[in-house]
């Protein structure tokens, strides 16, 4: 009655980790428990669908639902046992749609005092744990899938985000022509979210985008210009290959200086 949104931990990306690590806790049951949720938030949500007025008339505002109105989300460990990043976030594309989950949220394993038998002695990597949220949100909202964000070991690359790694792995995709092509094209260019190519989709239905454009639309230049073709920008051949030597220069000034001494 009084919560906005429900929160049923799947705890680990697969049954028999759950049974190994948390034999207190049964898969089965937890899914049942986000299924029950799922069912009482819809039909919560038909109950409070207001009626047309006319038979004609467009259906009016619907209200939240009174019962978990921001629906449900649960939470994974990452690290804890062997699952590759694929087979984590094939668990929460099956989460996402079987139960209509509003999040995942994912959480690195870390040691504790005196635990038992079968977990690691060491942390998972913080950068992992972003790494899964980025690619949840590539799958999510940008129409990428699963097999394709994916290193051929399963694991997302650490090293870049999952959408440029992507990019440097299919550069046959690019470059993509900033002023004609399809938003679903434009969301897969490293370095444009959703909001920076829906200002681009506008801003190219006045005139032709050229490249002092983007500077104007807040956009991230230098990690779009290797991947795009404007009036006035061609990219040049080893564009890409340089982005990621600066990426991988800024990365190790960054851990040199957490060294430094003061």
């Amino acid at each position: 009655r009084y919560a906005d949104r429900l929160s049923v931990n799947i705890e680990l990306p697969t049954a028999e980790s759950l049974t190994r690590l948390a034999p207190e806790k049964e898969a089965g049951a937890i899914k049942r428990t986000m299924a029950q949720i799922r069912s009482a938030h819809d039909e919560s949500g038909e109950a409070t669908r207001k009626p047309r007025s006319l038979p004609d008339a467009p259906p009016k505002p619907q209200r939240a639902p009174r019962f978990a109105p921001a629906g449900q989300s649960t939470q994974m460990i990452v690290g804890a046992d062997g699952s590759s990043d694929r087979a984590i976030l094939d668990t929460s594309a099956a989460l996402y749609s079987a139960y209509r989950l509003k999040r995942v949220y994912y959480s690195a394993f870390s040691p504790i005092p005196r635990a038992p038998p079968g977990l690691p002695v060491q942390a998972a990597p913080l950068l992992r744990e972003h790494r899964l949220y980025q690619a949840d949100w590539l799958l999510r909202f940008y129409g990428f899938g699963q097999d394709e964000i994916v290193m051929p070991d399963g694991m997302l690359s650490l090293e870049v985000d999952p959408k440029l790694a992507w990019a440097l792995a299919n550069p046959s995709h690019f470059p993509v022509d900033l002023n004609r092509a399809s938003k679903q094209q434009l969301l897969r260019v490293p370095g444009l979210g959703i909001r920076s190519v829906e200002r681009l989709l506008a801003g190219r239905r006045v005139r032709g985008i050229r490249r002092g454009d983007l500077d104007r639309l807040s956009i991230a230049v230098a990690k779009v210009l290797p991947f795009v073709v404007l009036p006035d920008h061609r990219p040049r051949d080893g564009d890409a290959r340089r982005l990621l030597a600066g990426l991988r220069q800024a990365r190790r000034a960054t851990q040199l200086d957490l060294f430094a001494e003061s």
